[in-house]
């Protein structure tokens, strides 16, 4: 399920962010609203009933 190339892509991710001079609180504030899309995604999808 995780892969080697995850943790790579996110440390360039954060590499790129810290380059452009962006402030980590934004890095906080899209990560946390990414996390609470995926909480509402879950929530409506029906449940696997296996």
């Amino acid at each position: 399920m995780y892969h080697a190339s995850t943790g790579v892509a996110a440390a360039g991710a954060g590499g790129a962010l810290a380059a452009t001079g962006a402030n980590v609180m934004w890095a906080f504030v899209a990560a946390f609203t990414l996390f609470s899309a995926g909480l509402a995604l879950k929530r409506i999808l029906p449940a696997r009933n296996s």
